[in-house]
């Protein structure tokens, strides 16, 4: 089971990004239902990160306009498992899209301060 917290009326949880010669990085991410993919992350945290590219792609927007966006492979810690995935460079804040929560039950309490718990759907 994952836990989180609500803070301004937006879901967070922790992703723990795991690299090989380096600590784990713990970061707070908004659970973003209308994005279908794993994760985003700011332009300057993945550099930041210096996560490996792997392609450009062309990113559908929930205003239904397309924007090109880079996108980088990470190893994250999800549920206690250890999983690669992709990551798009954009927006300002890291976001949790649905492609993390497939095959997971969501539940939020809607008020700040509110739990939010992610496990597995059995």
């Amino acid at each position: 089971m994952i836990n989180g917290t609500v803070v301004g009326l937006q879901a967070r949880i922790g992703v723990i990004l795991r690299f090989v010669e380096h600590p784990d990085i713990e970061i707070q991410c908004v659970v973003d239902t209308g994005f279908e993919g794993f994760l985003t992350l700011p332009p300057a945290a993945i550099a930041q990160l210096r996560l490996p590219y792997l392609i450009k792609i062309n990113a559908n927007l929930a205003n239904n306009s397309s924007v090109e966006t880079d996108v980088y492979l990470a190893t994250i810690i999800w549920n206690g498992v250890e999983c690669n995935v992709a990551v798009l460079a954009m927006g300002s804040r890291p976001l949790i899209g649905t492609a993390l929560l497939k095959d997971y039950h969501l539940s939020i309490d809607f008020c700040e301060g509110g739990t939010v718990l992610v496990d597995e759907i059995l």
